[in-house]
């Protein structure tokens, strides 16, 4: 089957390898259309959180399509939606009980930003239009989310002049790094209007972690320049850090929250954008121009929220944490001798999350990146990092097998000379 007219994510078409054929998929597993079985190791993307083709959601979502595939939610709405953003409210901490729906992660930043901006213009604060993001930050690929990630980051660096301009830090990770945020907050606070962070783990920015003593910090000092704060859990919300929100760690409530990824289990396309009720307040109002002006086609899509509702049954009625943790345990013991390995800087376990960090990238990614494939596993590097973000559901046989393919793979391509 050509792939000739399919333009690939993250690809350089001209020199990309042909991307692996999927037949089907189930647990943990992506059957090829070649024969071969991977054992799937990043869940897609860290969405896949119940494993593949999971029963329940397969029958919400059936069931849902024999009702109704869409509706739009312009002067209409349906159960699926209400249902979804009621219980999102129940179970986000504080007072994030306004949910506006879309259709990705990239998407619910932009809306997050806009709502932070519109939420000044409606209060008369015309000049506060910038933000504070963070090195290594990751929330996107659209214009405004590219505004908020590392500027120094290869991916999106080509749009460097024809992005807003934003204030970017490092994340504060002790008292003189939290003083000299302050002191550049203090000095720009009269343009800014919030702060966006991903609460304990920079993902795409290369699985960097952070305290939850350092959100704790970056959240007080919002509060004492009245900036709003954002926390982006697109992936690392539904417990993937071992909390069901990785906020919930660092006692920290943001006035508006990004959810995307595993929300729908991995079935659908879904996002969310919370907002607190202090900031929905600005928008009520006689006047219509205070409105949040935005619309996307298939907001709150009734088969991706019936998803959604599918998988937040699984979250109560099944151990997800209890099984993050076990992840965890398992990881930190089966990351541990690739500490021993020429070429390995650091290896780091948080959550569901392991991360064996390289002196630096290899030279031959998708060298790399075959490497697994020909040991049975889907596991795909980026960056100087190799890293394992798999289902919750996943057994420890097959955790293992991933764990076991990391060093062997990384010790033949170190003597092929392919890192």
């Amino acid at each position: 089957m050509s792939t000739q007219h399919l333009w690939l994510p993250y690809s350089q078409m001209q020199t990309a390898p042909e991307p692996l054929l999927v037949e089907r998929t189930d647990g943990v597993r992506l059957h090829l259309a070649d024969g071969r079985t991977l054992i799937d190791g990043i869940a897609s993307w860290w969405t896949a959180c119940h494993g593949y083709n999971h029963p329940h959601i397969r029958a919400a979502v059936q069931a849902q399509l024999e009702r109704m595939p869409h509706v739009m939610l312009g002067g209409l709405a349906h159960a699926p939606a209400l249902n979804l953003a009621r219980r999102l409210a129940g179970l986000l901490p504080g007072e994030l009980e306004h949910v506006f729906f879309t259709e990705s992660g990239s998407v619910a930043v932009e809306v997050a930003m806009k709502i932070a901006l519109q939420f000044r213009f409606n209060r008369g604060e015309r000049t506060r239009s910038r933000f504070v993001a963070f090195e290594h930050a990751y929330h996107g690929d659209t214009l405004a989310a590219m505004s908020v990630c590392d500027p120094e980051e290869g991916m999106h660096r080509l749009f460097g002049e024809a992005l807003a301009r934003q204030v970017i830090a490092p994340l504060p990770a002790d008292r003189e790094s939290a003083s000299r945020f302050e002191r550049l907050v203090a000095a720009h606070a009269s343009e800014l209007t919030a702060v966006i962070v991903e609460p304990l783990v920079q993902a795409a920015g290369g699985m960097k972690f952070h305290s939850p003593e350092t959100l704790a910090q970056i959240a007080a000092i919002a509060r004492r320049y009245d900036l709003l704060l954002i926390l982006d859990e697109i992936a690392t919300g539904f417990g993937r850090t071992g909390t069901l929100f990785a906020c919930e760690q660092a006692d920290v409530v943001p006035d508006l929250i990004t959810l995307s990824k595993a929300l729908t289990g991995g079935t659908l396309p879904l996002a969310a954008t919370v907002a607190s009720t202090h900031v929905y307040g600005a928008f009520l109002s006689d006047d219509p121009a205070l409105a949040l002006m935005h619309g996307p086609t298939f907001a709150g899509n009734p088969l991706a929220c019936a998803a959604a509702n599918a998988s937040l049954d699984l979250f109560e009625r099944e151990p997800r944490l209890d099984q993050t943790a076990a992840i965890g345990a398992q990881l930190l013991d089966g990351l541990e001798p690739c500490r021993r390995l020429a070429g390995v800087r650091d290896v780091r376990v948080l959550g569901a999350i392991g991360v064996v960090q390289l002196e630096r990238a290899p030279a031959r990614l998708e060298a790399l990146r075959r490497r697994f494939v020909e040991h049975g596993v889907w596991i795909r590097p980026f960056g100087d990092v190799v890293y394992l973000m798999p289902s919750l559901v996943i057994e420890p046989g097959d955790l293992a097998a991933l764990l076991a393919a990391i060093p062997r793979v990384l010790e033949i391509c170190r003597a092929a000379n392919e890192f």
